[in-house]
């Protein structure tokens, strides 16, 4: 039997703690928590609430619509698992944060204890971001209801690269980004489906051959879908 060590903690600090239940309890990301390869804790801001009705938020200073997340319960349920273990990274996923690439994704797989700030509302007061956060990402140019499901994408970008996860190791390096452009198009039985046919090169046994032709057929996808990507 094989063993692994725990090789990364990923933290998550959230208001809505049932939004990562499912993501994170099934399919690779479950495979890397069994594994032991990865630990996911999810905590409730509410634990450290600046009242007993569980408020973490209040009106905005200088008017405007919507509610902003309090200093006060954030910087303690920061400092309280700051206290507990030190974190490489401490990340809060925004809209205004840098986007998400492959690049980060693979920088941050290795590290050992990440932190994630999930945001809602209108965000996060200022001044947490100013002296608490190291990191901030956003998974696309779009606001979403909460940063739940961003800290979601962030976990399985990353969770899914540590050693031991996948079960072909080499499988992550072969996806779209992992080198810079789109993974190529690819193929399975049958080898004829209502004429539509899988290119002869798939089917002729030279590895080198189709080597070749998937990085062509990735370099023609690239230059059509992401041309931005061959211009960085």
């Amino acid at each position: 039997m094989q063993l692994y060590l725990c090789a990364m903690r990923i933290d998550i600090i959230t208001v809505l703690p049932q939004l990562l239940e499912s993501p994170l309890s099934h399919s690779i990301m479950q495979r890397a928590q069994s594994k032991g390869l990865l630990e996911v804790q999810v905590h409730n801001l509410r634990q450290w609430a600046v009242n007993e009705y569980g408020q973490v938020d209040d009106y905005q200073y200088g008017g405007g619509a919507g509610m902003v997340m309090l200093c006060e319960p954030l910087a303690k349920a920061i400092e309280h698992l700051q206290n507990e273990r030190e974190y490489d990274e401490i990340i809060y996923v925004t809209p205004d944060g840098k986007t998400l690439n492959q690049k980060t994704a693979n920088a941050l797989s290795l590290k050992e204890n990440l932190l994630i700030i999930c945001g809602h509302y209108k965000g996060i007061d200022e001044r947490i971001r100013q002296h608490y956060i190291t990191k901030e990402i956003s998974i696309g140019d779009y606001v979403l209801s909460g940063g739940e499901l961003a800290a979601a994408v962030l976990v399985d970008a990353i969770g899914r690269l540590l050693p031991g996860v996948l079960n072909d190791e080499t499988s992550a390096l072969f996806d779209s980004f992992q080198d810079g452009i789109l993974a190529p198009p690819v193929y399975t039985r049958p080898a004829d489906f209502r004429g539509w046919k899988v290119p002869d090169i798939l089917l002729s046994g030279d590895p080198k051959k189709i080597e070749d032709w998937r990085y062509d057929q990735a370099l023609q996808r690239t230059q059509e879908r992401r041309p931005d990507l061959l211009e960085e």
